[in-house]
């Protein structure tokens, strides 16, 4: 487990971003999840969960509200210095859950398999049909 777990809630996408922008500038931390949430406030809010030592952790999260706050608003802060181990198991989900959401983008964002190269045959009209079967019987 890590020493400690900060939490940042913020209302919309570009205001999270510039918070955890600034947490990661601002002391060694690591983001391990992140949550999408409609409702927050009749808004939707992204919540960011990074980890790191006690101190680190306090810095980022107080430079990411700080951040957040010039370009939007924030809900919610927090940080859990030394948690109980039963939150490692809720980071270790952030993380299961992080790891997923990278995988996805990586699949969605491979091409295509290229389709058979080969030309389609152009299949007769039902009546060229019928005159090549008239043709074939006159012979």
């Amino acid at each position: 487990m890590r020493a400690a777990l900060g939490i940042i809630e913020a209302i919309g996408l570009t205001t999270a971003v510039s918070a955890l922008d600034a947490a990661c500038k601002a002391a060694e931390v690591e983001l391990v999840g992140f949550d999408k949430v409609i409702g927050v406030n009749k808004s939707i809010s992204v919540t960011i969960h990074i980890a790191g030592e006690v101190a680190a952790v306090r810095a980022a999260v107080d430079a990411g509200v700080e951040a957040a706050m010039r370009v939007g608003d924030v809900s919610a802060s927090h940080v859990i210095p030394r948690p109980h181990d039963e939150i490692d198991k809720l980071m270790k989900e952030f993380k299961k859950n992080l790891e997923a959401k990278k995988a996805e983008k990586a699949e969605a964002s491979k091409p295509e398999a290229k389709q058979d190269s080969k030309p389609a045959t152009k299949k007769p009209a039902a009546n060229e049909e019928k005159v090549e079967a008239q043709a074939q019987a006159g012979k």
